[in-house]
């Protein structure tokens, strides 16, 4: 399975689709907004938003939508990233509220090599947010700088952290028995 993409790998203009998609759950709102402190009565409040709001019931918070996505294309886009420079716009473009699905392409536009560091690249991308009825619901544009191939084979490769398993000695194998 691919994780992430060296800089060589990235084309201008290519639309990474981000699977599985995610079913956004009463649960996982309120969860998020928990662990965050935003406590809205419009995404905690479910009489306050069915009784006051446009809406007429809860609205999951936008952040989680945004966390969601971005969380969604690592293994496409970010999943070597030496760093995440810069999210340069968020925009919420519509609701989701729990029960929808969100699913994320994420598009490649620019791409430029480190002007200090020549085992490194800028990649620009732009990542939407669709629910299952193909709804936008959500787009950001982000700065990620990710290896170059000589990066990641002068630091050992794909995995260099990765500890080897041992094979259990004869010992061993007799103790457990």
């Amino acid at each position: 399975m691919q994780f992430g993409r060296t800089y060589e790998e990235f084309e201008v203009g290519a639309v990474y689709k981000h699977w599985p998609g995610k079913t956004v759950t009463e649960y996982d709102d309120h969860l998020f907004c928990l662990l965050t402190m935003n406590h809205h009565p419009l995404h905690m409040d479910s009489n306050y938003a069915e009784s006051t709001t446009d809406f007429g019931k809860n609205v999951v918070v936008g952040n989680y939508i945004y966390s969601l996505l971005l969380g969604m294309s690592v293994p496409d886009v970010s999943g070597k990233a030496i760093a995440n420079l810069e999210i340069e716009s968020l925009k919420h473009v519509a609701p989701t509220f729990h029960g929808d699905t969100l699913y994320g392409e994420t598009t490649v536009l620019d791409k430029t090599p480190s002007r200090s560091k020549n085992d490194r690249g800028i990649v620009y991308v732009e990542t939407k947010g669709y629910k299952q009825d193909g709804t936008l619901v959500c787009v950001f544009r982000r700065k990620v700088m990710v290896p170059t191939e000589t990066y990641i084979k002068e630091r050992g490769g794909e995995q260099p952290g990765r500890p080897e398993l041992s094979q259990p000695s004869q010992k061993n194998v007799e103790k457990q028995s």
